[in-house]
């Protein structure tokens, strides 16, 4: 475990609380779905860590599914290489594919900026960079991250360990329906594009 994700406090199953999670005041019960209010803008403007909260410099890492190595975007900011890399490995909605992503709110909340692809992707990707190699862009219901070629080779993990090929493969195969749905609405250009992205991400896959 880093050094800053060993400071976070933690739930009351013991699993570290990420810095960006927001406490229901209600119940005082960290909710994983939701981002603190400000969370993104202090990360940006102070340069911190998505996951432990403290500065970075050096190589920084996206944490994200296959479909964002396809469309090279992020709805949240970069984390530590090695806090990202261990919330690939340990975090229960990435390290298990079987679970269920849970949709129902019982308050009001703000949803991530973007057009999210609801499931469990089965794998996860950490993706890494350098401050300079991304980008912020504006979208009517946020901003999201450019995440630009990867500065290193991007490292693939599923049910807590490296994914192996055929683990990637089938997870690009089954997520790309949804961006085909978006690309097929935007005309034959968009889906052309979206042909050329997947052939780019399919040369990071894992051996």
């Amino acid at each position: 475990m880093p050094v800053g994700i060993a400071k976070l406090p933690l739930n009351k199953v013991g699993y570290p609380v990420p810095w960006f999670v927001w406490t229901n005041p209600d119940t005082n019960e960290p909710d994983f779905r939701v981002v603190k209010p400000g969370a993104i803008r202090a990360a940006l403007t102070q340069n911190l860590c998505w996951i432990c909260g403290e500065s970075m410099i050096g190589t920084q890492a996206f944490v994200i599914g296959p479909m964002c190595a396809v469309n090279r975007t992020s709805a949240e900011p970069p984390s530590h290489l090695l806090c990202a890399r261990w919330a690939a490995i340990a975090c229960p909605f990435l390290a298990r594919p079987e679970m269920v992503r849970r949709d129902h709110f019982d308050f009001e909340h703000v949803g991530m900026a973007g057009e999210a692809i609801l499931r469990n992707p089965g794998v996860g990707l950490v993706w890494p960079t350098r401050r300079g190699e991304w980008s912020v862009f504006q979208v009517p219901n946020g901003i999201l991250f450019q995440i630009g070629e990867p500065v290193r080779t991007p490292e693939w993990y599923a049910h807590g360990r490296v994914a192996t090929r055929e683990e990637a493969e089938h997870s690009i195969d089954t997520g790309l329906p949804s961006l085909h749905k978006i690309a097929d609405e935007e005309g034959q250009d968009a889906l052309e594009e979206l042909d050329r992205l997947v052939g780019v991400a399919r040369t990071f896959l894992p051996v």
